[in-house]
């Protein structure tokens, strides 16, 4: 059964420090030339790209190793989009790392059908009992049974350079409206105004979504296609469609958006090269905690909620969710091991990711306990008057309607197909799997 629904959190403050347990303790028996066990661990977080991230983990590695003897980790680390890639090449083989990421919902099926994830009910029921915020721990479950465990919690939000905002004296806008006023301010000004990296299209479907909430008013209607509780032919999800296109009409997007990745497009925003960059929190330590980005740059970096569209829709309901969590592989040579190295991971996880890497974890900590950033601080005051948060649309969907989507998202983006065609492709792929 598919876990299709958004997910909504109404004012869940972040309640309770998270006890950071030691689970180290002996082996579980194994066998084996020698004494040493090795746990291969594969995630996505690169020293380049996300060096608190990096280190945070190597750190947490080298504490489970001192407390765990006999045991190594075995670690790989890949950039976002090679890990895919590569999970799904193993997967293909047999071959998944003992521990591994893996995102919620439609993107664990095909791993859970396939009986590749190992259950983690029993880590959770023993370790991590009330750990995780409501709702993220859910999405990582299938017909009521966990196979992941949640790592962060993200909502996506524009964030923007103030200095280039002052500089044409624009403020933050509330309404589309106001949004195209800054765009056509800083075409005239020789300025790019948004930095889209849409080879990924995952980005390009960020825009989508918020212009589906928007238009929908307060009914999830793209929530509501994907489940199919609705139609992806819905004249809001058609509208929807109909804005991106008249965004890219607009030179709202950097020169040669759709052939360029996420990457791209963030050194692009944090090299002062465009004014404007939809992302998800995740992506919050390089505007506050990460040292070799520029403290100017740093300073430079404010962020809004996505505006309102003609007069509709929450500025407090959010695209989101939760980001990545761990699996272990029900094919494991050290399965049991690998589940005491996951659950060490998340519990130290909780606590550090806030006050050394940045971002939101999934597991619940008190936030009036620790020094943080400003930007920090205002993204959880945000989460507590969220009235929704809308699962990514890709993490929604099975893998095969996933890709389809992406696909569309980029021939929209590019102008290879109408509004109309857009809903419709969605509609028929979607209505195929029931």
């Amino acid at each position: 059964m598919k876990m299709k629904k958004a997910i909504t959190m109404l004012a869940f403050l972040v309640v309770s420090i998270l006890l950071l347990a030691a689970c180290g303790g002996e082996d579980a028996g194994g066998t084996g030339s020698g004494n040493t066990k090795s746990i291969k661990f594969m995630h996505l977080w690169p020293e380049g790209s996300s060096a608190q991230h990096y280190k945070v983990v190597n750190e947490i590695i080298a504490d489970f190793e001192a407390e765990n003897d006999g045991i190594t980790i075995d670690l790989e680390v890949l950039s976002n989009e090679q890990y895919k890639d590569k999970i799904k090449v193993l997967s293909t083989s047999n071959e998944l790392p003992d521990v591994g990421m893996t995102w919620a919902a439609g993107y664990m099926e095909p791993y859970v059908n396939g009986n590749m994830f190992a259950s983690v009910d029993d880590i959770i029921e023993s370790d991590l009992s009330d750990s995780f915020v409501p709702g993220t721990a859910e999405a990582f479950s299938i017909d009521e049974t966990a196979y992941g465990l949640p790592l962060e919690l993200n909502i996506s939000t524009i964030f923007y350079n103030k200095a280039i905002f002052d500089e044409y004296s624009l403020e933050e806008p509330q309404t589309m409206d106001e949004l195209y006023e800054i765009i056509d301010t800083l075409n005239k000004n020789g300025v790019n105004p948004i930095a889209l990296g849409n080879r990924d299209a995952w980005t390009g479907s960020m825009w989508y979504m918020y212009l589906a909430d928007r238009f929908a008013g307060e009914e999830d209607i793209l929530t509501q296609a994907i489940n199919r509780e609705g139609s992806f032919e819905d004249p809001a999800l058609v509208q929807a469609a109909e804005e991106i296109q008249s965004l890219v009409d607009s030179d709202a997007f950097v020169q040669g958006f759709n052939g360029l990745a996420d990457e791209e497009a963030k050194s692009m925003f944090m090299g002062e090269q465009a004014a404007m960059y939809l992302i998800a929190t995740w992506d919050l330590p390089n505007f506050t905690t990460n040292e070799d980005v520029p403290q100017e740059f740093r300073d430079s970096v404010g962020y809004f909620k996505f505006p309102t569209v003609a007069g509709s829709g929450d500025p407090n309901s959010y695209v989101g969710g939760p980001g990545v969590g761990l699996f272990v592989s029900e094919n494991s040579d050290v399965k049991e091991d690998a589940k005491e190295f996951a659950s060490y991971f998340v519990q130290q996880w909780g606590e550090r990711a806030v006050t050394e890497v940045g971002i939101i974890p999934a597991t619940k900590v008190d936030a009036d306990s620790l020094e943080l950033p400003e930007m920090y601080v205002d993204v959880l005051n945000d989460l507590n008057e969220a009235t929704n948060i809308t699962l990514y649309a890709d993490v929604q969907m099975s893998a095969s309607a996933a890709q389809v989507h992406l696909d569309m998202i980029q021939a929209l983006f590019g102008g290879e197909i109408t509004a109309e065609e857009f809903a419709k492709t969605h509609e028929d792929t979607l209505s195929a799997e029931d």
